[in-house]
């Protein structure tokens, strides 16, 4: 593995900025991807969605395994930052083998290593392989769902690219996540004049996300973040309208179902206000299974082949993975690069594990 040349083509894709809903610079991205699969011998396409185009590459198998099933990698183009951020807070860099700047942890520095694991096994008896690049993983991948269902059929396992945990060890079950939206209409007048004319969808609003703190401390391994809160519009009027995104984390389906169940439910607290919860995405719950480690004992070998020792743990956050793995295919996550600072501003990865990460996957296409 040439770790410069890694190098180089991971400062190329961060440098070609991809934030989430920002169809057209997705869309050119896209493209890149597609020319770059053909280079590597595989067939490429686009897969259109309003938000962002995702990539469906698939690779033909060679040898005594090119007629086999499948093995399927999950990717994702997308990232949670705004077109800008490089020039601004998050610079690409390189500082003591480490590589700072927005994406290269999460996950661009993943597609280099797959497009180096394939380009390596070339003249290798391997199965074939078929990748997804999701357009919007960041949100859920609300466009990608049946698109992520629909290309795992039939595949002998899913790898997934996104970062590993801290210490390199592969992600082995995810919780579920699902993002839903809440939103109150309320009744507008004048704050002073005539305010009990007025319902207050803010206040409303407030009431009613102390409401799903409650329902959530009823529970055991439930994660809740109210991550955006908009309405209203001047501090004379009495607010008509807010909404709120609010994330949540379930470590099983029983758990997920209740929530949801009890918010969805929570009446009005305000005669008059009328309010909504809307599910936005969802990612059901990977849970252990004896498939996935039997999967996991296969990847420890052909890393031990080569040198390396794998290990897997359970991981709190979702990813494309958990609904191949909801769904009962053998399942792992978290062939990226070692680094740490994923949605953060210290986002960055060690430079040496993109070749390391490389001929472990390499490995992988060779044994499994």
């Amino acid at each position: 593995m040439n770790l410069p040349l890694m190098m180089d083509r991971l400062r190329s894709y961060v440098e070609d900025e991809t934030p989430t809903g920002d169809a057209p610079a997705l869309n050119a991205f896209a493209d890149r991807l597609v020319h770059r699969y053909a280079e590597l011998g595989g067939t490429a396409r686009r897969v259109a969605a309003a938000t962002g185009d995702h990539v469906v590459a698939d690779f033909p198998g060679r040898g005594a395994l090119s007629d086999a099933a499948p093995v399927l990698f999950l990717a994702h183009h997308d990232t949670v930052w705004p077109v800008g951020q490089l020039a601004g807070a998050m610079p690409w860099r390189v500082e003591d083998g480490v590589i700072h700047g927005p994406g290269v942890f999460d996950m661009k520095g993943g597609l280099v290593i797959l497009e180096s694991a394939l380009g390596a096994v070339s003249e290798a008896d391997h199965r074939p392989v078929r990748v997804i690049v999701v357009a919007d993983e960041e949100v859920g991948s609300p466009t990608a769902r049946e698109l992520v269902k629909a290309e795992s059929a039939g595949v002998v396992a899913v790898f997934g690219l996104e970062p590993p945990h801290p210490n390199g060890d592969l992600k082995t079950s995810r919780w579920g996540s699902t993002r839903i939206r809440i939103t109150v209409t309320g009744r507008e007048a004048h704050a002073a004049l005539d305010p009990e004319s007025g319902i207050s969808a803010i206040d409303e609003l407030v009431d009613q996300l102390i409401a799903v703190r409650k329902v959530v401390a009823q529970h055991n391994h439930v994660l809740c973040n109210v991550g955006t809160i908009e309405g209203g519009g001047r501090t004379n009027v009495v607010a008509g309208s807010a909404w709120s995104d609010v994330g949540f984390r379930f470590v099983d389906p029983e758990t997920e179902a209740a929530v949801l169940a009890a918010v969805t439910a929570l009446p009005a607290v305000r005669d008059g206000a009328v309010v909504e919860v809307k599910v936005m995405s969802n990612r059901p719950a990977w849970q252990p299974s004896p498939a996935t480690d039997e999967l996991l004992a296969k990847v420890a070998a052909a890393g031990a082949e080569i040198g390396q020792q794998v290990g897997g743990a359970a991981a709190a956050g979702a990813a494309d993975t958990n609904l191949t793995g909801w769904l009962g295919l053998p399942t792992l996550d978290g062939l990226g690069p070692v680094g740490k600072g994923a949605h953060a501003v210290h986002e960055q990865a060690i430079a040496a594990t993109l070749t390391e990460r490389a001929a472990l996957v390499a490995a992988i296409l060779r044994t499994i």
